[in-house]
C-alpha cells in the first residue's frame, strides 16, 4: 500500500466507528503515518481489538455516538479536524430489519449531524462517507456503476441510500469535500462479527462446528480483502481536493463476483476440507445478486485490489486460526 506521508504529517483525522472492523484497520494503518488520529465509538466494552495497549495511547478516542451533534461539534472545534472517516454506522442487515429506527437513526441521523457540524469549516480537507452496495437497490444491469439510481426497499438498504444522498446535498448546496464509497462484503483481519460469512466460517473452523448458511448459497456478492478498502478510502482521501473529487462516488471492488458456495469451496481448498456447512435458506429481503464495477476507481484514482480471493483467504485463514488458538 501507497501512502503519501507529505500529506498526513501532521493532519487532525476524526475516524467514526474507529474500532469496528474496517475502522480499526484504517486506524491501525493511519498510525504508520505522522498523522494525528482522534477515535469516537459507541460506548461499549469490546471484548476483542486489533489495537494494542500502545495503540491506544497513540490515539485520543472519545466514546458516544455518532448522534451526538454537541459532542461532534466539539470534537471538530477542539482537535481543528482536517480528514473525517465517517464509517460509524448500523452495519447488520438483519438487526435492521428487526429495529429499523435503530439503522435510520445511526446510518441517516448520524451522517447528517457529522456533516452540519462539519459544514463551515475552512480547515477541512476531505470527508469520506462509508456507504455500501445496498444502497443502489436492486438492479437488473449488472455489475452496478455509480450512475445507478439509489432504488433501495429495504431498511437498511434505504438508510444508505439517504445517507449517500445527504452527503451529495452538503457538497453541492455547502460546498463541503465529500466523497462516499461504496464496497460489497469485506473481509480479513480482525472482524469480529460473528454473523458475517467470513468470521463464522473461521471460528466453526477452530471448534469443529457446522456453518449455517443464511442463503441459498447462489447469492452472488463481491469479496474484498481489508487492506485493499483501506487503501482506497487512504486514497481518496489523499487525492480528494487536489483531482476535485468532491461530490463523487467510488465503487471499490475486485471484480470478481463469487456465489457463497464458491467462496467456500475457496477456503475448504485451503483448509483441507475442514469446513462443513448446511443450506438453511431462510435468508429474507436480501438481493440475490449484487456485484461493483470499479473501472471509475482504477480510472480516476489509480486503485486497484492487490490481493486476489485465494491470497486474501490465506491471510484472513492464518489470522483466525492464530487468533481461536490463543483464545483456546
Amino acid at each position: 500500500m501507497k501512502i503519501n506521508n507529505g500529506f498526513w504529517k501532521d493532519k487532525r483525522v476524526l475516524i467514526t466507528g474507529f474500532e469496528g472492523f474496517l475502522g480499526s484497520n484504517l486506524t491501525k494503518t493511519l498510525l504508520g503515518t505522522k498523522a494525528k488520529i482522534i477515535g469516537l465509538d459507541i460506548r461499549t466494552v469490546r471484548k476483542d481489538t486489533i489495537f494494542s495497549r500502545a495503540d491506544y495511547g497513540r490515539i485520543k478516542s472519545y466514546k458516544g455516538s455518532v448522534t451526538n451533534f454537541k459532542l461532534l461539534r466539539e470534537i471538530l472545534r477542539k482537535h481543528s479536524i482536517n480528514v473525517i472517516f465517517h464509517l460509524a454506522a448500523e452495519a447488520i442487515v438483519s438487526r435492521s430489519h428487526k429495529d429499523p429506527l435503530r439503522a435510520f437513526d445511526s446510518n441517516i441521523a448520524g451522517t447528517w449531524r457529522l456533516l452540519e457540524a462539519a459544514r463551515g469549516r475552512e480547515d477541512m480537507n476531505a470527508i469520506v462517507v462509508a456507504s455500501s452496495d445496498k444502497a443502489y437497490g436492486s438492479h437488473k444491469k449488472l455489475p452496478y456503476r455509480e450512475n445507478a439510481p439509489l432504488i433501495a426497499d429495504h431498511p437498511y438498504d434505504v438508510s444508505k441510500s439517504c445517507a449517500d444522498l445527504i452527503a451529495y446535498t452538503y457538497y453541492h448546496t455547502y460546498g463541503l469535500p465529500v466523497v462516499v464509497t461504496r464496497c460489497g462484503n469485506i473481509y480479513g483481519p480482525g472482524d469480529f462479527n460473528f454473523t458475517r460469512l467470513m468470521p463464522d466460517a473461521m471460528r466453526c473452523i477452530s471448534r469443529n462446528r457446522t456453518l449455517k448458511i443464511r442463503s441459498d448459497g447462489k447469492f452472488v456478492r463481491d469479496y474484498v480483502y481489508v487492506d485493499d478498502i483501506v487503501s482506497g478510502y487512504i486514497r481518496i482521501a489523499e487525492l480528494l481536493k487536489a483531482r476535485d473529487l468532491m461530490g463523487q462516488a467510488y465503487n471499490l471492488s475486485d471484480e470478481n463476483p463469487l456465489t457463497v458456495m464458491q467462496v467456500l469451496k475457496e477456503i475448504n481448498a485451503l483448509c483441507g476440507n475442514s469446513l462443513k456447512y448446511r443450506i438453511m435458506n431462510s435468508a429474507r429481503y436480501e438481493i440475490k445478486k449484487q456485484y461493483l464495477s470499479s473501472r471509475k476507481a482504477r480510472e480516476e484514482l489509480q486503485w486497484k485490489p492487490g490481493y486476489t480471493i485465494k491470497e486474501g483467504l490465506r491471510k484472513t485463514i492464518d489470522w483466525y486460526l492464530s487468533y481461536f488458538k490463543n483464545k483456546a
